[in-house]
Formats: C-alpha cells, structure tokens, sequence
C-alpha cells in the first residue's frame, strides 16, 4: 500500500479497527480488571508509510480515541510505548506509575520524537507521566512497533481476526504464568 494522505484516510475506520483490536485481545488473553495492557502504534505504517516516516498526529489521535475507551471500559490500565528516539518509553497515568512505584522520566513525546499515537495518548491521559519500562500482561501492536520488551514472560502469540488498521500490520500477544519444576511439577490441583 501506498503512503496515503491522512485526508484521504478513513479516521473514523482506524479508531473503529483499533478498538476491535484492542477488545479481541482482551477477551483473548483475559486481561483482569486492573490489569495492563501496552499499545505500541505507527502512524507511518497506518499511513501505509514506513515507521518513523510519516507521523499523523490527526492518525495518533484516532488510535487513542479507539482504544482507551475499550482500556478504561473494561477497567485495564493502558501503557503506551514512544518511538527509539525516547528509548520507547511509555505514557501511563501518574497514580498507576506511583502505586507500581515506576521510574519516571522526564520527557514529553513529540510527532517526531516519541511518535504520534504516544503523544496523544499522552494529552488524553488525566495525569500522564513517562516511565522507562512497565510489565504488561499483554500487548497490542500496530505497525511492527515491538512492544514486546514491555510484556511478562511467558510471551504467547495472539491472531486476532483484526489483522490491519490501515495500511499497519496488527500483531499482539499475552503472557502466562511460567511453568517451573522438573518431571515432578504438577500445574493443576
């Protein structure tokens, strides 16, 4: 797919494909209430860009406006992961990053330096503050973004039947507890 002009780009659909994304995952990897959940997005690669190419703060905006509603719904805490360029530092909410007891950081994602869906998650944010790693219990990822990095182990992958949003590939995955022991080790009661 060719870069698209973010005119031409059907915003009302991302929102609506990302917010489908967001609730299959949930539902799939059972994300309890509380839980977390990172988001890595491009606005490039939904533009049918390549990453870090094409920011749209217009595109960020609707992959916010799509998902943190479906997040706060189900009462799942969202983490979202900045670009390289901020070392994918991720916005969540103060009190979340104070009662986990996170490092913040002190920066501020911009269009090109965080990327666009991190800086709109971060002005939607009551109380946003950036912090240098989270461990999720899930991922949602839109464009290739690797949030990987950011969620437990043990990592497992998720096929959601909302393959795309726009131009950007979607892949996501959950996280289970480890299984320890040896040929001993029982998992169920």
């Amino acid at each position: 797919m060719d870069q698209v002009e973010t005119s031409t780009l059907d915003l009302g659909d991302v929102a609506a494909r990302a917010g489908a994304a967001m609730r299959e995952l949930l539902d799939i990897a059972a994300v309890p209430e509380g839980g977390l959940v990172v988001l890595g997005a491009s606005s490039s690669e939904i533009r049918g860009g390549r990453i870090g190419k094409a920011g749209s703060a217009e595109v960020g905006e609707a992959v916010v406006a799509g998902i943190r509603p479906v997040a706060l719904d189900r009462g799942v805490r969202l983490a979202v992961q900045g670009c390289e360029h901020i070392n994918r530092a991720l916005v969540v909410e103060a009190e979340y990053a104070r009662a986990e007891r996170l490092e913040v950081v002190s920066v501020v994602p911009a269009l090109q330096a965080g990327g666009a869906v991190c800086r709109a998650a971060f002005v939607a944010a009551d109380d946003p503050v950036m912090v240098e790693h989270v461990v999720a219990d899930a991922g949602l990822d839109i464009g290739d973004t690797e949030v990987g990095m950011h969620v437990r182990f043990v990592q497992i992958p998720v096929r959601l039947a909302t393959s795309e949003v726009g131009g950007a590939r979607v892949t996501a995955l959950r996280s289970r507890p480890r299984l320890i022991g040896g040929e001993r080790a029982q998992y169920r009661l």
